[in-house]
C-alpha cells in the first residue's frame, strides 16, 4: 500500500499493528474495546512517533466506515463467537473501498490439535471457511491457510496452525 493509504485495524488491542502501519507512512484507525488496550496503543504511537486515531469500542459498537479504507487488518480476532465472527467479516469487507484490501490472520481450527498457544477453546480459531464466505458475500477474493512455527509464547515452541485471507473487494 502507498503511502497515506487508510487503514482500519480491528480489535487493535496494544496498538503492535496500527503503529508498524502508521509507521510506514499509512493513515490508521484503530479500535479495541478494552480501555486499558487503547491507552497503551497510544503510548506505544508516541513513544514511535506515529499518529494513529483510536478508538474504544467494541466491534458491535464502533461506528465502522463505508467504503472508506484502503486497507483493513484484523490479526487475532479469535475472541468471536460465529455470530460476531460473521457481523465483524460483513463490516470490515463494507468498510474498503472498491480495490481495497482485508487482511485477516489467526489460529486455524487445528491449533487446538496443536497446544502451542491460543485460548485454548473451541470458539478460539478463526475458520477458513467462514471467512472466506464473508469475503465471497461482498464480491472479495483469494483465501489461503497458512501453517507455520513459532518460537514465541509461554510454551515450548512448536507447530501452530494459522488461517490468512487476503482479500480484495471489486
Amino acid at each position: 500500500m502507498a503511502a497515506g493509504a487508510t487503514v482500519l485495524c480491528v480489535a487493535d488491542g496494544e496498538g503492535r499493528n496500527s503503529v508498524w502501519l502508521a509507521a510506514r507512512g499509512l493513515q490508521v484507525d484503530a479500535f479495541d474495546i478494552s480501555e486499558v488496550g487503547v491507552a497503551k496503543a497510544r503510548v506505544f504511537a508516541a513513544e514511535q512517533g506515529v499518529d494513529v486515531n483510536y478508538s474504544v469500542a467494541g466491534c458491535d459498537g464502533f461506528d465502522w466506515p463505508q467504503s472508506a479504507c484502503d486497507g483493513v487488518a484484523a490479526i487475532f480476532i479469535q475472541f468471536a463467537d460465529p455470530a460476531l465472527r460473521e457481523r465483524m467479516f460483513q463490516r470490515m469487507a463494507a468498510s474498503l473501498k472498491p480495490g481495497g484490501t482485508l487482511v485477516l490472520q489467526g489460529y486455524g481450527a487445528k491449533q487446538l490439535e496443536c497446544r502451542t498457544g491460543g485460548a485454548g477453546h473451541r470458539l478460539a480459531p478463526v475458520h477458513a471457511a467462514a471467512a472466506a464466505r464473508g469475503a465471497r458475500r461482498s464480491g472479495d477474493r483469494a483465501a489461503a491457510r497458512v501453517r507455520s512455527r513459532t518460537g514465541r509464547g509461554s510454551r515450548p515452541p512448536g507447530p501452530i496452525a494459522l488461517v490468512g485471507l487476503v482479500a480484495r473487494r471489486t
